[in-house]
């Protein structure tokens, strides 16, 4: 598939490990120049970003709190002093600390959840997109679960669902600009996990008897980034092994 990425810009949250820094490589080897953010792992996300260097892109590599929109235009204008412009952006950042009980979910867990979750993609989105309907072409790609439609966690369920409603409201008031947003929704993937997260392991009823792949993922995000996806907008795509059907 030809994808038409090269030399656009890539712009990754989350970009450190697992999905997002996949990504990141996978992005590199199309083409596409990166403008990628971590929260807090530098370190891990300056190896990514040279990394993606030695695969012959430039990359802008930076600590940035998707939940602060102050943090996030600064984000933004750098890539765009840097780039020109940007034409894809993947919300990967998510808090992983909303999971538990209803009752045994703090004030600040909730309001955190909710900040990074939902906040993070709308602060990104609109820094943005003045750029991509400026050049009338972009692709917003947004991450969410399988929560919602299993009944998870109350907090991690309602942000997760959240964001499907956002991606379909920006699918319809951006397309007259030839800007799509999907949303891709992973099941149990075989990740790294930080020290506080339970290991997730499969359930009875899914049919296909694996955790997926990160690259399983990866290889959709760079489809819908495509030219070839230009028709496909305000889609939710479940990537769960058929534990749940969408």
């Amino acid at each position: 598939m030809e994808t038409g990425l090269k030399g656009k810009t890539v712009l990754i949250t989350g970009a450190s490990r697992n999905i997002g820094a996949l990504a990141a490589l996978s992005f590199a080897r199309e083409g596409a120049n990166l403008a990628l953010c971590t929260s807090s792992k530098i370190e891990r996300l300056e190896e990514v970003a040279q990394q993606a260097r030695a695969l012959g892109v430039r990359v802008l590599a930076e600590r940035c709190d998707v939940a602060d929109g102050t943090s996030v235009n600064g984000f933004v204008q750098k890539a765009l002093n840097e780039f020109g412009s940007v034409h894809v952006v993947i919300n990967n950042a998510v808090d992983r600390g909303a999971e538990g009980g209803f009752l045994n979910v703090t004030d600040e867990v909730w309001e955190n959840s909710f900040r990074v979750n939902l906040g993070g993609p709308r602060n990104i989105c609109k820094a943005v997109l003045p750029a991509m309907i400026k050049q009338r072409w972009g692709r917003i790609i947004n991450l969410s679960g399988v929560d919602p439609f299993l009944g998870g966690s109350v907090t991690k369920g309602m942000a997760k669902l959240g964001i499907i409603g956002f991606t379909r409201g920006m699918a319809r008031e951006f397309a007259e600009h030839e800007i799509t947003a999907n949303c891709i929704g992973p099941g149990t993937i075989d990740v790294e996990r930080d020290s506080f997260q339970k290991p997730k392991g499969l359930k009875p009823q899914q049919p296909i008897r694996r955790l997926g792949k990160p690259q399983e993922v990866v290889s959709l995000m760079v489809y819908l980034a495509s030219e070839d996806a230009g028709y496909v907008t305000g889609q939710a795509y479940l990537i769960n092994g058929g534990l749940y059907f969408h």
